[in-house]
Protein backbone atom coordinates (compact mmCIF):
# COMPACT_ATOMS: atom_id res chain seq x y z
CA UNK A 1 0.00 0.00 0.00
CA UNK A 2 1.12 3.31 -1.05
CA UNK A 3 1.58 5.85 2.10
CA UNK A 4 0.21 8.72 2.33
CA UNK A 5 2.92 11.05 3.56
CA UNK A 6 6.44 9.82 2.56
CA UNK A 7 9.51 12.03 3.61
CA UNK A 8 12.45 11.63 1.88
CA UNK A 9 16.23 12.82 3.45
CA UNK A 10 14.31 16.02 4.27
CA UNK A 11 16.54 19.07 5.30
CA UNK A 12 15.40 22.19 6.82
CA UNK A 13 18.09 25.60 8.30
CA UNK A 14 18.38 28.00 10.09
CA UNK A 15 20.63 30.49 10.01
CA UNK A 16 21.70 31.94 12.95
CA UNK A 17 24.44 34.23 14.66
CA UNK A 18 26.30 31.26 15.89
CA UNK A 19 26.54 29.77 12.76
CA UNK A 20 23.92 27.30 10.58
CA UNK A 21 21.28 25.12 12.89
CA UNK A 22 20.71 21.82 10.56
CA UNK A 23 17.57 21.21 12.44
CA UNK A 24 16.36 18.87 10.20
CA UNK A 25 18.88 16.75 9.14
CA UNK A 26 18.13 14.03 6.25
CA UNK A 27 14.96 12.66 7.61
CA UNK A 28 12.67 10.09 6.37
CA UNK A 29 9.70 8.80 7.42
CA UNK A 30 6.15 7.50 6.34
CA UNK A 31 2.14 7.80 7.37
CA UNK A 32 -0.21 5.68 5.85
CA UNK A 33 -3.34 6.22 5.14
CA UNK A 34 -5.79 6.24 8.90
CA UNK A 35 -2.47 5.17 10.75
CA UNK A 36 -1.37 7.12 13.79
CA UNK A 37 2.54 8.12 13.95
CA UNK A 38 4.10 9.36 17.00
CA UNK A 39 7.40 11.75 17.17
CA UNK A 40 9.02 11.88 19.71
CA UNK A 41 11.81 13.62 21.27
CA UNK A 42 13.33 16.65 23.74
CA UNK A 43 13.05 20.10 22.61
CA UNK A 44 15.12 21.06 20.50
CA UNK A 45 15.34 17.72 18.67
CA UNK A 46 13.43 18.94 15.55
CA UNK A 47 9.81 17.69 15.53
CA UNK A 48 8.30 20.74 15.23
CA UNK A 49 10.15 22.19 12.45
CA UNK A 50 9.54 18.97 10.60
CA UNK A 51 5.55 19.63 11.14
CA UNK A 52 6.10 22.81 9.59
CA UNK A 53 8.43 21.80 6.98
CA UNK A 54 5.57 19.20 6.07
CA UNK A 55 3.39 22.33 5.31
CA UNK A 56 6.13 24.62 4.31
CA UNK A 57 5.32 27.33 7.24
CA UNK A 58 9.04 27.55 7.74
CA UNK A 59 9.63 31.52 7.81
CA UNK A 60 12.07 32.40 4.94
CA UNK A 61 14.53 33.78 6.39
CA UNK A 62 15.85 32.42 8.92
CA UNK A 63 15.02 29.33 7.84
CA UNK A 64 15.25 27.14 4.70
CA UNK A 65 14.13 23.72 3.20
CA UNK A 66 17.44 23.09 1.74
CA UNK A 67 16.61 19.39 1.11
CA UNK A 68 14.77 16.80 0.15
CA UNK A 69 11.39 15.42 -0.78
CA UNK A 70 7.58 15.83 0.89
CA UNK A 71 5.28 13.75 -0.96
CA UNK A 72 1.80 13.70 -0.34
CA UNK A 73 -1.68 12.08 -1.88
CA UNK A 74 0.83 11.61 -4.99
CA UNK A 75 2.11 14.79 -5.03
CA UNK A 76 5.87 16.45 -4.50
CA UNK A 77 4.59 19.45 -1.99
CA UNK A 78 7.88 21.46 -1.98
CA UNK A 79 6.92 21.53 -5.24
CA UNK A 80 3.74 23.27 -5.79
CA UNK A 81 3.66 26.86 -6.22
CA UNK A 82 2.07 28.89 -3.30
CA UNK A 83 -1.81 28.83 -4.38
CA UNK A 84 -1.45 25.17 -4.97
CA UNK A 85 0.11 24.98 -1.13
CA UNK A 86 -2.28 26.94 0.45
CA UNK A 87 -5.25 24.92 -0.63
CA UNK A 88 -3.20 22.11 0.80
CA UNK A 89 -2.82 23.86 4.14
CA UNK A 90 -6.17 23.74 6.08
CA UNK A 91 -7.88 21.38 3.31
CA UNK A 92 -5.85 17.82 2.86
CA UNK A 93 -3.51 18.41 5.29
CA UNK A 94 -5.14 19.98 9.33
CA UNK A 95 -2.79 21.15 11.85
CA UNK A 96 -3.39 21.44 15.59
CA UNK A 97 -0.38 23.88 16.77
CA UNK A 98 1.23 23.68 19.96
CA UNK A 99 -0.76 25.89 22.25
CA UNK A 100 -4.55 27.24 21.22
CA UNK A 101 -4.07 30.49 23.04
CA UNK A 102 -1.56 31.34 20.75
CA UNK A 103 -2.52 30.00 17.99
CA UNK A 104 -6.47 30.98 17.89
CA UNK A 105 -7.04 35.10 16.90
CA UNK A 106 -8.03 36.36 20.11
CA UNK A 107 -10.01 38.97 18.54
CA UNK A 108 -12.04 36.55 16.23
CA UNK A 109 -14.70 34.67 17.82
CA UNK A 110 -14.65 30.70 17.88
CA UNK A 111 -17.19 30.26 15.34
CA UNK A 112 -15.60 32.98 12.94
CA UNK A 113 -12.60 31.17 12.91
CA UNK A 114 -13.64 27.79 12.17
CA UNK A 115 -15.94 29.18 9.39
CA UNK A 116 -13.56 31.04 7.15
CA UNK A 117 -12.13 28.35 7.37
CA UNK A 118 -14.79 26.07 5.54
CA UNK A 119 -15.49 29.10 3.16
CA UNK A 120 -11.87 29.33 2.12
CA UNK A 121 -11.45 25.76 1.27
CA UNK A 122 -15.12 24.36 0.78
CA UNK A 123 -16.72 27.27 -0.69
CA UNK A 124 -19.54 27.69 1.82
CA UNK A 125 -21.78 30.55 2.32
CA UNK A 126 -22.01 32.13 5.55
CA UNK A 127 -25.09 30.04 6.55
CA UNK A 128 -24.25 26.87 5.53
CA UNK A 129 -20.73 27.12 7.22
CA UNK A 130 -21.93 28.33 10.24
CA UNK A 131 -24.32 25.36 10.22
CA UNK A 132 -21.18 23.03 9.55
CA UNK A 133 -19.30 24.85 12.53
CA UNK A 134 -22.23 24.00 15.47
CA UNK A 135 -21.67 20.43 14.05
CA UNK A 136 -18.07 20.49 14.31
CA UNK A 137 -18.04 21.62 17.85
CA UNK A 138 -21.03 18.94 18.60
CA UNK A 139 -18.46 16.10 17.14
CA UNK A 140 -15.56 17.40 19.17
CA UNK A 141 -17.69 17.13 22.16
CA UNK A 142 -18.78 21.14 22.95
CA UNK A 143 -21.57 21.50 24.80
CA UNK A 144 -23.89 24.52 23.95
CA UNK A 145 -22.02 24.95 20.80
CA UNK A 146 -24.40 27.51 18.92
CA UNK A 147 -23.62 29.66 22.20
CA UNK A 148 -19.91 28.66 21.91
CA UNK A 149 -19.71 30.22 18.83
CA UNK A 150 -20.43 33.53 19.57
CA UNK A 151 -17.05 33.76 22.56
CA UNK A 152 -13.42 34.68 22.32
CA UNK A 153 -10.85 32.51 22.65
CA UNK A 154 -9.94 33.74 26.43
CA UNK A 155 -13.89 32.88 27.42
CA UNK A 156 -12.59 29.19 26.83
CA UNK A 157 -10.63 26.35 29.03
CA UNK A 158 -7.64 25.01 27.85
CA UNK A 159 -8.98 21.72 27.56
CA UNK A 160 -12.06 23.61 25.22
CA UNK A 161 -9.94 25.79 23.04
CA UNK A 162 -7.95 22.24 22.19
CA UNK A 163 -10.93 21.20 21.23
CA UNK A 164 -11.91 23.93 19.30
CA UNK A 165 -8.53 23.76 17.65
CA UNK A 166 -9.43 19.94 16.67
CA UNK A 167 -12.66 21.21 14.82
CA UNK A 168 -10.85 23.37 12.83
CA UNK A 169 -8.20 20.67 11.54
CA UNK A 170 -10.98 18.35 10.87
CA UNK A 171 -13.60 20.85 9.31
CA UNK A 172 -12.27 20.27 5.67
CA UNK A 173 -12.78 16.76 6.49
CA UNK A 174 -8.45 16.14 5.39
CA UNK A 175 -6.94 13.04 4.96
CA UNK A 176 -4.09 14.23 7.60
CA UNK A 177 -3.88 15.82 10.77
CA UNK A 178 -0.85 16.86 12.25
CA UNK A 179 -0.92 17.43 16.37
CA UNK A 180 1.88 19.32 17.86
CA UNK A 181 2.20 18.60 21.27
CA UNK A 182 -1.63 18.63 21.17
CA UNK A 183 -1.76 18.27 24.98
CA UNK A 184 0.72 21.09 25.97
CA UNK A 185 -0.39 22.49 29.38
CA UNK A 186 -3.18 20.55 30.26
CA UNK A 187 -3.50 18.69 33.54
CA UNK A 188 -3.50 14.79 33.45
CA UNK A 189 -7.31 14.19 33.33
CA UNK A 190 -7.75 16.64 30.48
CA UNK A 191 -4.91 14.82 28.22
CA UNK A 192 -6.01 11.46 28.23
CA UNK A 193 -9.89 12.84 27.20
CA UNK A 194 -7.99 15.00 24.18
CA UNK A 195 -5.96 12.23 23.65
CA UNK A 196 -8.78 9.85 23.36
CA UNK A 197 -11.05 12.12 21.05
CA UNK A 198 -8.52 12.52 19.15
CA UNK A 199 -8.30 8.51 18.09
CA UNK A 200 -11.55 7.91 18.25
CA UNK A 201 -11.87 11.02 15.40
CA UNK A 202 -9.26 9.45 13.47
CA UNK A 203 -10.38 6.18 13.46
CA UNK A 204 -14.20 6.71 12.59
CA UNK A 205 -13.47 9.58 10.12
CA UNK A 206 -10.38 7.21 8.54
CA UNK A 207 -8.13 10.48 8.71
CA UNK A 208 -4.15 9.42 9.52
CA UNK A 209 -2.66 11.15 12.54
CA UNK A 210 0.86 12.48 13.01
CA UNK A 211 1.21 13.30 17.05
CA UNK A 212 3.89 14.96 18.13
CA UNK A 213 5.07 14.99 21.48
CA UNK A 214 8.02 14.57 23.80
CA UNK A 215 6.76 12.37 25.95
CA UNK A 216 6.60 8.36 25.43
CA UNK A 217 4.09 7.56 27.61
CA UNK A 218 1.74 9.77 26.37
CA UNK A 219 1.75 7.86 22.77
CA UNK A 220 2.03 4.57 24.31
CA UNK A 221 -1.41 3.54 23.18
CA UNK A 222 -2.38 5.17 20.39
CA UNK A 223 0.22 5.32 17.82
CA UNK A 224 0.78 2.22 15.44
CA UNK A 225 4.55 3.75 14.52
CA UNK A 226 6.91 5.63 16.34
CA UNK A 227 9.98 8.36 15.02
CA UNK A 228 12.52 8.93 18.07
CA UNK A 229 14.72 11.86 16.93
CA UNK A 230 17.27 13.55 18.21
CA UNK A 231 19.67 16.33 16.95
CA UNK A 232 17.59 16.68 13.94
CA UNK A 233 17.52 13.04 12.98
CA UNK A 234 15.65 9.70 13.64
CA UNK A 235 17.59 7.78 16.02
CA UNK A 236 14.70 4.99 15.83
CA UNK A 237 11.66 3.93 14.15
CA UNK A 238 9.41 0.86 14.50
CA UNK A 239 6.17 -0.32 15.32
CA UNK A 240 4.66 1.06 18.99
CA UNK A 241 5.18 -2.07 20.85
CA UNK A 242 8.80 -3.21 19.31
CA UNK A 243 9.55 0.16 20.81
CA UNK A 244 8.47 0.40 23.94
CA UNK A 245 8.61 -3.98 24.92
CA UNK A 246 12.59 -3.79 22.84
CA UNK A 247 13.91 -0.28 22.85
CA UNK A 248 17.05 -0.35 20.46
CA UNK A 249 18.97 2.92 20.95
CA UNK A 250 20.12 4.40 24.18
CA UNK A 251 18.53 7.69 23.82
CA UNK A 252 15.05 6.17 23.39
CA UNK A 253 15.90 3.58 26.57
CA UNK A 254 16.35 6.97 28.44
CA UNK A 255 13.35 8.36 27.32
CA UNK A 256 11.20 4.97 28.77
CA UNK A 257 12.79 4.97 31.96
CA UNK A 258 11.86 8.65 32.93
CA UNK A 259 8.27 7.95 32.83
CA UNK A 260 6.51 6.89 35.84
CA UNK A 261 5.07 3.20 36.09
CA UNK A 262 2.69 2.35 37.97
CA UNK A 263 4.30 -1.13 38.31
CA UNK A 264 7.08 0.41 40.13
CA UNK A 265 7.39 0.79 43.76
CA UNK A 266 6.10 4.18 45.48
CA UNK A 267 9.43 5.16 46.90
CA UNK A 268 11.26 4.26 43.64
CA UNK A 269 13.25 7.68 41.81
CA UNK A 270 13.11 8.81 38.70
CA UNK A 271 15.90 8.32 36.11
CA UNK A 272 16.18 11.75 34.26
CA UNK A 273 17.75 11.51 30.90
CA UNK A 274 21.85 12.79 32.05
CA UNK A 275 23.08 15.82 30.27
CA UNK A 276 22.05 18.39 27.83
CA UNK A 277 21.00 18.11 24.72
CA UNK A 278 23.68 19.07 22.12
CA UNK A 279 24.47 22.70 20.60
CA UNK A 280 23.29 22.02 16.81
CA UNK A 281 26.24 24.68 15.39
CA UNK A 282 29.10 22.81 16.91
CA UNK A 283 28.23 19.34 16.78
CA UNK A 284 31.45 16.84 15.70
CA UNK A 285 31.41 13.90 13.20
CA UNK A 286 30.80 11.42 16.15
CA UNK A 287 27.42 10.30 16.91
CA UNK A 288 25.12 13.15 18.66
CA UNK A 289 24.01 11.18 21.60
CA UNK A 290 27.47 9.97 22.79
CA UNK A 291 27.80 12.60 25.47
CA UNK A 292 25.30 11.63 27.16
CA UNK A 293 25.11 7.72 26.63
CA UNK A 294 26.04 4.79 28.68
CA UNK A 295 26.96 2.46 26.31
CA UNK A 296 29.28 5.09 24.06
CA UNK A 297 32.40 2.99 22.51
CA UNK A 298 35.27 4.21 20.85
CA UNK A 299 33.47 3.96 16.77
CA UNK A 300 30.68 6.65 18.52
CA UNK A 301 33.37 9.25 18.48
CA UNK A 302 34.39 8.36 14.50
CA UNK A 303 30.95 8.62 12.36
CA UNK A 304 27.56 9.31 13.57
CA UNK A 305 25.82 5.45 12.98
CA UNK A 306 23.24 5.15 10.24
CA UNK A 307 19.43 4.02 10.78
CA UNK A 308 19.52 0.78 9.77
CA UNK A 309 17.70 -2.59 11.28
CA UNK A 310 19.90 -4.62 13.57
CA UNK A 311 17.39 -7.53 14.22
CA UNK A 312 13.80 -6.91 12.98
CA UNK A 313 13.25 -5.60 9.33
CA UNK A 314 10.66 -3.09 10.47
CA UNK A 315 12.72 -1.88 13.53
CA UNK A 316 15.71 0.71 12.83
CA UNK A 317 17.81 2.00 15.30
CA UNK A 318 20.78 4.19 14.92
CA UNK A 319 23.06 2.58 16.91
CA UNK A 320 26.39 0.35 16.83
CA UNK A 321 25.33 -1.57 19.65
CA UNK A 322 21.84 -1.56 18.31
CA UNK A 323 21.74 -5.66 18.62
CA UNK A 324 23.40 -5.65 22.36
CA UNK A 325 21.04 -3.12 23.42
CA UNK A 326 17.70 -5.26 21.95
CA UNK A 327 18.99 -8.19 23.69
CA UNK A 328 18.94 -6.57 26.96
CA UNK A 329 15.69 -4.77 26.55
CA UNK A 330 14.42 -7.66 25.85
CA UNK A 331 15.52 -9.48 29.14
CA UNK A 332 14.63 -6.14 31.06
Amino acid sequence: MQPLLAIRDLQTEFRTGAGVVRAVDGVSWDVGPGETVAIVGESGSGKSVTALSVLRLIAEPPGQITGGEIWFDGQNLLQLPPEAMREVRGGAIGMVFQEPMTSLNPVLTIGRQITETLEQHRGLDRAAAYQRAVELLVMVGIADAARRLKQYPHQLSGGMRQRVMIAIALACEPKLIIADEPTTALDVTIQAQILELMKALTRRLGVALVIITHNLGVVARYANRVNVMYAGRIVESGPAADIYHRPQHPYTMALLRSVPRLDRPRQARLDPVEGQPPDLTRLDGGCAFRPRCRFAIEPCLAARPRLLAAVDPGHLAACFRAEDLAVAGAAA
